[in-house]
């Protein structure tokens, strides 16, 4: 699809089953349903193929959004490295502490 600049292509592609494909799937397949039942039909034995077909649009859509999403997500993190680079007296170590040195000491009461 059209959404993804070239620089986003090289990114790994996103697994076919996620989050946003099974939400969109399911959002397909109980549109169908809901379609059957306004229609006074029983749900889930008339118009398979419509069920079918709503559930793999949204699947299809929710693995081109998670590839966009994925694609945004990068580009942040990219950009926020830039800037951590580009100003490194913001961004200065912290020293580091032992959990004693942060943790009270424990005094049981009885």
């Amino acid at each position: 699809m059209g959404w993804i600049p070239d620089e986003g292509k090289g990114l790994p592609p996103p697994g076919v089953v996620n989050r946003n494909s099974i939400w969109l799937g399911g959002m397909g397949w109980c549109a169908a349903m809901l379609h059957n039942a306004i229609k006074h039909r029983p749900p889930l034995k008339s118009g398979v193929h419509r069920q079918v077909l709503l559930t793999t649009i949204g699947w299809f859509l929710g693995y081109h959004v998670t590839k966009y999403e994925n694609y945004v997500h990068a580009k942040l993190d990219r950009e926020m490295n830039e800037y951590m680079k580009l100003h490194p007296d913001r961004f200065a170590p912290k020293e580091k502490k032992t959990f004693a040195e942060i943790v009270e000491p424990f005094i049981p009461v009885r």
